[in-house]
């Protein structure tokens, strides 16, 4: 399983940012995927996440009604669709993927770096 994330950069506050994971390797039926985040100093935390099958999502309280969580089957992509973004926000965010029935992350991407700042 490869995982390839892409779109982080700069913005200002209150702009917005759309993060994509290329997943790749086999097929992904029932599988769970989720970004992460880490800021410096900070230990790695969970953004939000989305089934494969039904495309149930879940968001840190952090982030809800600002970021959005999608997956395209056709494409093998999980997108990341960040608005009203604050300085807090900003960190490294990583993709991840969970098989079936495995109670916790088996698989990484590297990171993309998202900064925000005026």
């Amino acid at each position: 399983v490869h995982l390839q994330a892409s779109g982080g950069g700069l913005v200002q506050p209150g702009g917005s940012l759309r993060l994509s994971c290329a997943a790749s390797g086999r097929t992904f039926t029932n599988w769970k995927m989720g970004w992460f985040r880490q800021a410096p100093g900070k230990e790695r935390e969970f953004v939000a996440s989305v089934t494969w099958n039904l495309g149930t999502t879940s968001y840190a309280d952090s982030v809800k009604g600002r970021f959005t969580i999608s997956r395209d089957g056709a494409q093998n992509t999980v997108t990341l669709q960040m608005n009203s973004l604050k300085p807090e926000d900003t960190a490294v965010y990583y993709c991840a993927a969970q098989r079936a029935m495995a109670s916790s992350y088996n698989y990484w991407g590297q990171g993309t770096q998202v900064t925000v700042s005026s």
